[in-house]
């Protein structure tokens, strides 16, 4: 039986087909520039672990495309990083060494010691120096990265070693020199200018060829491992620094004409004197460096006879060590005493501050105050530092130390020459660049308050009562002339106030009044004449009328003066709104961050004026 024929709706519209993209096309947009972790790493053939550790050696970040083509809970890379990756030389030897790795484990499996031990010898190495010249091409682009590296070198040289984590002795160990090295470098040049103590640790910040680097060392305390904390990770990054600090260290050290690395005193290494060795062995260093210059100005058959005696000297790397040995031990002078005068032609002003705060002082620590800390900062800024123990360079009994460092609730003086303060007034002497008195320091009293050299208090809204005390002894050194309390910058402008509080005499608070006067009437004389200039009036009229209409206009500028809050509120709702959307958005969100610093500044003034009601109800 025969169908009839269908005929098709008249009204009906064809479907439309799905576009799809044809297989010799190339992708478009972000599905060609990005691609995901998991397409980046079976594009490597590599595992995870091995996927990030090439990150983080090579520098190479997750990227954030403005659409995420396979979906939000994604991480993307880029596909010129991929390709970049995949043609680097160590994810072959990567690749061998997990090769090698499978070998020695079938040679234990087979019980075969011999063969596994002769493979462990023959483990593939690799080195990190041509990675760490790509990443950083020049000097200054290493110097400005050096934040994180310090900070990681100085926490895993304070860190106990642990198996299970990976952690080795001499991993250890190498942190602990790398960090050491670049202390030296800092105390000895002076390149030190803030310190700051805190609950997580103490940061420093020094400026090196014109680049401000700020680390943080934990406090020398028992460190707590803990759980949630991924060491490979981490172990991974601490790989890379350091590598590039000791091509930091090395390029320092060449810059002053020391020899690197050093050779220290085995000895004070033996003591954990490993700061106090490297400053025996930049005063070897410098002697030498000033003595050949010397030796290269003698005749010829006298430079033949030294380079003879120096190929001989050459001939053992322990040369220096002897020439520590021969060093007397009790001279600070010579063991401690950094750059000399004659070497800071090319030093700048802050150096020339920061060296001279500290001169003339000798400290002694106390075994209970923070050494390796102090042993940095006090040399920085030009002083001699001993400590109670062996490897010292001078004894407790010394007479002529003039503070000793002593952190605790009471002791009883054993000499009257000498101060004994905490260890806070070394921190704020150099915060502040300036001597402290030691009043407010002394052994048994709350000191006053640790302040911060990293916040501005003048912007911050609330300067300290203390900070304003330090201000006034930072121009006491200065010999500058500061406001009393109570009263402002521009009470200092009036001869009147200068000569009631004796600080200028009566003939000069006349001359400075009479200067005073002269410039008010020539202000008001020139705001007059630019006026009648705008208005249009023609300046015709003789001197007395002008000096009788210019009174009379300034009082009533004064009486018609308008307020100048309501016409700075007026301009901003005038502007806001001729804002866009979005500029009108971040305008309200900066105004809500002001009204928040306000009102903490508020309850920071509220609890001062607290503690001030409470210390006078207590006098009373």
């Amino acid at each position: 039986m025969a169908k009839p024929d269908s005929k098709p709706k008249q009204n009906s519209k064809p479907k439309a087909k799905k576009h799809y993209r044809p297989a010799g096309k190339k992708k478009e947009g972000n599905a060609a520039k990005y691609v995901t972790r998991s397409q980046a790493v079976k594009h490597l053939q590599v595992n995870l672990p091995l996927f990030r550790r090439l990150c983080i050696l090579k520098g190479i970040f997750p990227r954030e495309p403005k659409k995420k083509v396979k979906g939000n809970h994604h991480t993307y890379y880029h596909v010129k990083d991929i390709s970049f990756l995949e043609r680097e030389p160590l994810l072959e030897i990567f690749r061998d060494k997990r090769a090698h790795e499978k070998k020695v484990k079938k040679a234990e499996a087979k019980k075969n010691p011999d063969l596994a031990k002769r493979l462990r010898t023959r483990a593939p190495t690799y080195k990190l120096d041509k990675v760490i010249r790509e990443r950083y091409p020049t000097y200054i682009d290493a110097l400005r990265d050096l934040d994180d590296c310090l900070t990681m070198v100085h926490l895993f040289a304070a860190l106990p070693a642990l198996e299970r984590e990976k952690i080795e002795v001499q991993r250890i160990h190498k942190c602990r020199r790398l960090s050491h090295e670049w202390q030296a470098y800092i105390s000895r040049t002076h390149k030190l200018r803030k310190t700051f103590v805190s609950v997580k640790g103490i940061y420093y910040q020094a400026e090196v060829e014109g680049q401000k680097i700020t680390w943080l060392t934990p406090h020398a305390l028992q460190q707590v491992m803990p759980d949630d904390v991924d060491f490979n990770v981490m172990l991974n990054f601490l790989e890379v620094y350091e590598t590039l600090l000791a091509f930091i260290n090395y390029r320092l050290y060449h810059s002053i004409n020391v020899k690197y690395p050093p050779i220290l005193d085995p000895r004070l290494e033996a003591l954990a004197s490993d700061l106090y060795a490297l400053s025996r062995y930049f005063d070897v260093n410098y002697r030498t460096s000033v003595v050949e210059p010397q030796v290269s100005s003698t005749s010829g058959s006298e430079q033949v006879e030294t380079q003879k005696v120096g190929t001989a000297s050459d001939e053992s790397e322990l040369r220096l060590a002897q020439l520590q040995h021969q060093l007397p031990s009790n001279e600070p002078g010579a063991l401690m005493r950094l750059v000399e005068d004659d070497a800071g032609d090319g030093e700048d002003d802050d150096t020339r501050e920061c060296k001279k705060l500290f001169r003339n002082l000798k400290f002694f620590l106390s075994r209970e105050v923070p050494r390796e800390s102090l042993l940095f900062v006090i040399p920085a800024f030009g002083g001699v530092v001993s400590w109670e123990g062996e490897g010292a360079p001078f004894k407790e009994d010394d007479q002529s130390i003039t503070h000793k460092i002593v952190d605790r609730p009471t002791l009883v003086r054993t000499s009257l020459s000498r101060e004994y303060v905490q260890p806070q007034w070394v921190y704020d002497c150099v915060n502040a660049r300036v001597i402290l008195p030691t009043e407010d320091y002394m052994v048994g009293k709350i000191p006053p308050p640790h302040l911060s050299p990293f916040v501005d208090h003048e912007s911050e809204g609330y300067v300290p009562e203390y900070a304003e005390t330090i201000k006034r002894l930072q121009a006491a050194a200065r010999k500058e002339v500061l406001p009393l309390p109570g009263v402002g910058s521009e009470d200092l402008e009036d001869p009147q106030k200068l000569l009631s509080e004796g600080i200028i005499d009566r003939a000069e608070a006349s001359e400075a009044a009479e200067r005073k006067r002269k410039m008010i009437l020539e202000q008001n004389r020139y705001l007059d004449e630019l006026k009648m200039e705008v208005e249009g009036v023609q300046n015709s009229s003789t001197p007395s009328d002008n000096k009788q209409s210019s009174s009379k206009e300034t009082e009533a500028r004064e009486e018609s003066e308008p307020d100048l809050e309501q016409i700075v509120e007026d301009y901003a709702n005038m502007s806001k709104t001729v804002m866009s959307r979005r500029k009108r958005k971040i305008y309200e969100a900066m105004q809500i961050g002001k009204q928040r610093k306000k009102a903490h500044v508020d309850l920071l003034k509220e609890r001062k004026k607290k503690i001030q009601a409470a210390k006078d109800s207590e006098e009373n």
